[in-house]
């Protein structure tokens, strides 16, 4: 699925070794230049971080 575009709406996984998020699954809310705002959902708890697109791979 590499070659698929990332849009708003897409399933991300974060790729990123030095991120706190790294292997966390999200949800792509917004796209702006290189970077998205991506919702990640756990239990009791959502947070919205935005990142560079170099660093999500569609899941």
């Amino acid at each position: 699925m590499a070659d698929l575009p990332i849009l708003p709406g897409s399933t991300v996984v974060v790729r990123d070794g030095r991120s706190i998020y790294n292997g966390y699954r999200g949800f792509v809310q917004r796209i702006s230049g290189q970077q998205a705002a991506v919702l990640f959902e756990g239990g009791n708890w959502d947070k919205l971080v935005t990142m560079p697109l170099k660093l999500l791979e569609q899941a």
